[in-house]
């Protein structure tokens, strides 16, 4: 056999450690972590790491660091007293609590149990550090069932300042404690993310000691704590969106240049011309398209500010430069009456593309766009359907999809290979919500509305005041008013006790007969457009609905809103609804009808829509009433996405980590540099490893 020699070292096989793995690991690794209780930290953490553990911070301390004599001892506080044992009551009844008697060098007090077994452990002659509550029972100071009993001589056992943890059943503060301390050892030293000037300059401790701050504190932590772990997390995810942004931007587009002449003449059709906050608008929105880049847009207004001329007015810019141009609705309703307008004011066909479209129609729409004799298409979900093909897709409009999370965004627009793509949402957004939900794009803001458009006039009243309410519907529909009556639900619930628009039909209709309507999301689609198609040709003047006509329902005519329940909607959507008037001539109003007895939170919410029409201050009360959602995912309310932060709470620290990601990747686009790799290993801690992945693919 011949022998084989290397000229150089043979590499060692062996892969580094994760750093990371003591953390990205399950409980049950941790000493003492068994399958039951693995599954209660689940239920409580939310996941099943040894990270998901240490995530689950304190809601609140209990300092027993406060070491009186019984003498100085002060009833109503928590204390820790250092006692001696004299003797035990033992009660006369079942009924009744176990006393054990102790003293210090001031004085007598009691220890009342309510568990025998407890109080008989403690012998007389024994010297202990009891912490708790104390109170006063006649004239002997008490602290019933001691929260802490170790002996004086290990004082290290009883915690000077105890976290309390949120529980859930079958788990004790004892049990989540022990297994606290046990992740708190498996937590390695990682290194530091963060600029060094910063920490300075906010007095921040390391990662894993802020979270020894916080599980296991000498002292009560203070706010730097929370706030150095909530910057961690917006910064995680301020660096997940910039690289989005980044790869978005930075990806190839062409030019859309177009001579105008398509959109004089929509101009000249629709009979008014832009507002100023259209015109800005478009004039953005025509530099991207003009840009030799993908154009990444939001184009945000509130109801009625005009958003959809200004997306007709791009969709025809693409069509003049020879491409084509595809409106997304999120249902079949929105879809439609998007197509009547379009088809009403602009000069080229406008296909309608959606699930009902069936048949010859279908074939004939598929064949149209795939050869682009079609160079306008309104649609749902079926526009970017595997079987749908474009000749050349110019122009991707997606219409009030705020639902979706960044990377569903990104997708929708796959269908042209150079596609620029414009979002519109008739919601206001607020500024935290635009770092958080939409940072990856570029927004442009419609904030005024057109002339000819009246304030709406909003009152509140009772259920008590329903026959008023009706009276005044029937002086309404006796000047020729059109209105809509919506209601929260579409059948009685018994648990809710709210009206239900089926149940209001019927009652409204032995007032008015067969001028009332009905409109709900369970009837067949043909029957609720048949009830809209009629409200709109006032065949029937009065229109009980649900929130189906919250968007996409566009009848001039109708100037008078009745809410019934109103405090069961959110302000954002009581805002949309409201919308739905005052889009003609005649003066509008909104009636807003809650229960008698409204809980103060929600009456303020109420007041705040009487008295103002402006949809971002709106926007921002109902963001910090109900939360952002999950802003990389789908859930679209509530804070669940958030682990340590509260883009709310820390709106300030929001926007510094915006500009931390910003800079940071300009620096270092692809996170090689020391702190690049330390933040590689933050993007992986909260979840964020879908951005290292692009970032690993370049």
């Amino acid at each position: 056999m011949v022998a084989v020699t290397y000229s150089g070292r043979v590499p060692d096989a062996t892969p580094e450690p994760d750093p990371l793995g003591p953390l990205l690991g399950p409980v049950t690794e941790l000493r003492g972590v068994g399958p039951s209780l693995a599954a209660a930290l689940a239920r409580l953490t939310g996941g099943t790491r040894v990270l998901d553990l240490l995530f689950h911070l304190p809601e609140s301390f209990i300092d027993r660091r406060a070491r009186p004599s019984i003498r100085a001892a002060t009833p109503g506080s928590v204390a820790t007293l250092e006692v001696e044992v004299v003797r035990h009551e033992a009660p006369a009844n079942t009924r009744q609590p176990w006393r054990v008697i102790v003293r210090d060098a001031s004085g007598f007090a009691e220890l009342v149990f309510f568990q025998p077994a407890r109080a008989q452990a403690l012998v007389a002659g024994a010297k202990l550090l009891v912490s708790g509550k104390l109170d006063r029972f006649g004239d002997r100071l008490t602290m019933p069932h001691p929260d802490h009993i170790v002996p004086v001589d290990r004082p290290d056992a009883l915690p000077p300042v105890e976290p309390v943890w949120p529980l859930t059943a079958g788990l004790s503060p004892r049990v989540l404690r022990g297994a606290m301390v046990r992740a708190l050892a498996a937590l390695p030293d990682l290194p530091e993310w963060h600029d060094p000037a910063l920490l300075r300059r906010e007095g921040w401790l390391a990662f894993a000691a802020s979270l020894r701050a916080l599980h296991a504190p000498a002292e009560a932590p203070g706010t730097a704590v929370r706030a150095r772990l909530a910057y961690d997390e917006l910064l995680a995810h301020q660096v997940a969106i910039a690289w989005v942004r980044r790869r978005e931007r930075g990806r190839p587009g062409r030019a859309l240049a177009g001579d105008g002449s398509l959109r004089a003449q929509a101009i000249a059709r629709f009979g008014h011309p832009l507002t100023a906050a259209q015109a800005a608008a478009l004039a953005e929105v025509d530099a991207d398209l003009a840009a030799p880049r993908r154009m990444l847009r939001l184009l945000q207004g509130d109801v009625g500010s005009g958003k959809t001329l200004v997306a007709a007015m791009a969709m025809l810019r693409a069509v003049e430069a020879g491409a084509q141009a595809a409106l997304m609705a999120p249902t079949e309703l929105l879809a439609r009456q998007h197509h009547r307008t379009l088809t009403r004011i602009l000069p080229v066909p406008v296909a309608l593309l959606t699930g009902s479209v069936k048949g010859t129609a279908r074939r004939n729409t598929l064949l149209g766009l795939a050869a682009g004799r079609i160079p306008l298409v309104v649609g749902t979900h079926a526009l970017f359907q595997e079987a749908v093909e474009y000749r050349d897709l110019g122009l991707a409009v997606i219409d009030e999809q705020h639902r979706f999370g960044v990377d569903q965004r990104l997708s929708l627009g796959a269908k042209g290979k150079l596609a620029d793509l414009l979002v519109m949402t008739a919601t206001p957004i607020p500024r935290t919500l635009l770092l958080t939900q939409w940072g990856e794009m570029a927004v442009s803001r419609i904030t005024e509305k057109p002339a000819c458009r009246l304030p709406v006039k909003t009152t509140l009243h009772s259920v008590a005041q329903l026959p008023d309410v009706v009276a005044a519907v029937a002086r309404a529909l006796d000047r020729g008013d059109r209105i809509y009556w919506v209601c929260p639900m579409v059948e009685e619930s018994a648990a809710l006790d709210a009206a239900a628009a089926e149940a209001r039909f019927r009652d409204l209709r032995r007032h008015f007969g067969s001028r009332v309507g009905l409109a709900h999301g369970r009837q067949p689609a043909e029957l609720r457009e048949a009830a809209l198609g009629a409200f709109a040709q006032g065949d029937t003047p009065l229109l009980v609905a649900t929130t189906v006509i919250e968007v996409g329902v566009d009848v001039p005519e109708a100037n008078v809103m009745v809410v019934e329940h109103a405090e069961r909607f959110g302000l954002a959507q009581l805002h949309q609804l409201r919308g739905r008037v005052g889009r003609g001539a005649a003066a509008s109003y909104c009636l807003l009808l809650h229960e008698d007895d409204i809980a103060e939170p929600a009456r303020r919410r109420l007041v705040l829509l009487r008295d103002t029409e402006d949809g971002f201050a709106i926007a921002d009360e109902d963001f910090r009433i109900r939360g952002g959602g999950d802003l990389l995912g789908r859930k679209q309310s509530g804070q669940p996405g958030w682990r340590l932060a509260d883009p709310v709470e820390h709106e300030g620290l929001l926007r510094m980590a915006s500009r931390d990601a910003a800079l940071l990747l300009e620096r270092d686009p692809t996170l090689a540099g020391e702190r690049g790799r330390a933040v590689r290993l933050l993007l992986r801690l909260f979840a964020r490893g879908d951005a290292l992945r692009t970032l690993e693919a370049g």
